[in-house]
Formats: structure tokens, C-alpha cells, sequence
């Protein structure tokens, strides 16, 4: 019979995995024996920081959830068909801002509950923001995680603007974008005319929770993966925002932020 959890206890223990994911990075971060890989394209690599931190959480979690599902970025599918709890995790969102020794990268944690996010988790260590949501609870950022020392947190509202012209917006570009005719650069080239900047930060969790945050207004992206978008999308929900599908063919392609903004955004990209 599978076990019962609160979601703050899902909460918890996802934060505490996500330092020690954070520390990982940390202790290899702009190592000069930092070792990569490529996988779907040249573009898309993988070190063994991605890979450490995956079987770390992936170990984590059997261990205190056993009856539950895991979806890993690197790792694939660890299944109990019968669980209604499913973990989707990316264990270094930024891999290529990491590789380069750039610093927006984060781990991202999300947990599902018969196929709804419930609780996602975000952690930058770098930065050390951590950005928390619980379903119906609101979304929260807070520092100080690498010091074991939480400040209080405060809570996530996502941007007021309306007047694209006045935005600050990011996106970002699939990694099969030399062979695939749908990569975004046309709807960058009719975007960027109409609005005050375009920030492509290279983490799409963490484009997601600075919508949440309010420093990014709108942000949009085709081809994200379950565990790009699951624990982030929810932050930015619980913060006030909307998360629209902009195509179905190609993977989940979103825009998010508040509800007229996003719609303005959408009415440009759908030109392309």
C-alpha cells in the first residue's frame, strides 16, 4: 500500500536534496578537469556534474519515497506503475552556461501528484535563490540555503506590465535549431523591435521563476522537456501567472507570465 505524504514534507525533503545538488555544482564549478559530453546534437551536452547529481537525487529520493516515480533528465524513467506520485527532475538546468563557467544554472525539482505538479523546488547556488511553490500555497524565494541559514522568505508576484514596450522579456533556442525549421529565430527577430530588452539566460527554470519573481515580464519557448518546465511552471502559476501552450508540436512550447502580457506576446510570435 503506498505511503502517505504531506506536500510540505515533499517540500522539505526536495530542498534538502536540491543543496546537495547545489554543492556538487559548486565544488566543480569553472574546474579546468570539468569533462563533457555531447548527446541529441552538438549543442546539447552533459558533464558528470549533470550526471552526479542525477543518481544523487535519484538515490535520495528511492530512499525516502520508495513507492515513488522518478523522470530524470539523464536517467530516463524509473517507474511504479501503480504510484500516483511521480518526481521530475533536471539535475543541472544550464548545463552549457556551466560548462562555459557562466553562472545561471540551477538544479530543479518537481513532484506530481496523479499527473499535477504539486510542489517544485528551484535552486540556484550561485546566486543562492531558492524558489519554492506548493499547490495553493503561493510561491516563495528565499536565500541563504548554501549557508544552511534560510532568510525569511518572501513571496513571488509576477510583473503588472501590460505595454510590451515597456518589458523586459527571454527567451531561448532548441538545441536542434541548425536542422529544424522551427527555432524560434523568427519569432526573436519580430519580438525583439517591440519590446525595451531580450535576455536569453540559458536556463529555462530559472527563466520561468524570474517571470515568477517579476525581473523577467514574459518569457517564451518551444521543445522544453517535462523536467525543463514541471517545478517552475508551478512557482510561476502560484505566483500569479498564466502558463500558455503555444504549438503542440514541439514537445511544450510556453509562454508565460501575466494574463495580458502574455497574450499580447502571442499575438506577435503567432505572425512568425
Amino acid at each position: 500500500m503506498e505511503k502517505e505524504y504531506t506536500l510540505q514534507d515533499i517540500k522539505a525533503a526536495a530542498i534538502s536534496m536540491a543543496a546537495k545538488a547545489g554543492e556538487i555544482q559548486m565544488e566543480h564549478f569553472r574546474s579546468k578537469s570539468l569533462q563533457m559530453e555531447t548527446k541529441s546534437t552538438v549543442y546539447d551536452v552533459v558533464t558528470q556534474v549533470d550526471k552526479a547529481c542525477e543518481n544523487m537525487l535519484v538515490k535520495a529520493i528511492s530512499k525516502k519515497f520508495p513507492d515513488h516515480s522518478i523522470i530524470g533528465e539523464e536517467t530516463g524513467k524509473h517507474l511504479h506503475d501503480e504510484s500516483r506520485w511521480a518526481w521530475v527532475i533536471d539535475p543541472l538546468d544550464g548545463t552549457n552556461n556551466y560548462s562555459q563557467g557562466l553562472p545561471i544554472f540551477c538544479v530543479s525539482i518537481g513532484v506530481t501528484y496523479e499527473g499535477e505538479p504539486v510542489v517544485g523546488v528551484v535552486y540556484t547556488p550561485y546566486l543562492d535563490e531558492l524558489f519554492t511553490a506548493v499547490k495553493g500555497e503561493g510561491a516563495y524565494i528565499q536565500m541563504g540555503l548554501c549557508m544552511d541559514e534560510l532568510l525569511p522568505p518572501e513571496r513571488l508576484h509576477v510583473s503588472t506590465k501590460t505595454d510590451l514596450k515597456q518589458s523586459v522579456v527571454a527567451s531561448g533556442f532548441p538545441y536542434d535549431k541548425a536542422t529544424h525549421p522551427i527555432n524560434n529565430v523568427r519569432e526573436a527577430s519580430l519580438v525583439i523591435p517591440q519590446v525595451r530588452g531580450f535576455r536569453r539566460m540559458g536556463a529555462a527554470a530559472y527563466d520561468l521563476c524570474s517571470v515568477a519573481l517579476g525581473t523577467i515580464d514574459v518569457y517564451w519557448e518551444y521543445d522544453l522537456k517535462p523536467w525543463d518546465a514541471c517545478a517552475a511552471s508551478l512557482i510561476v502559476k502560484e505566483a500569479g501567472g498564466v502558463i500558455k501552450p503555444l504549438r503542440d508540436d514541439r514537445n511544450i512550447s510556453i509562454v508565460a507570465g501575466n494574463e495580458t502580457i502574455v497574450e499580447n506576446l502571442m499575438g506577435i510570435i503567432k505572425n512568425a
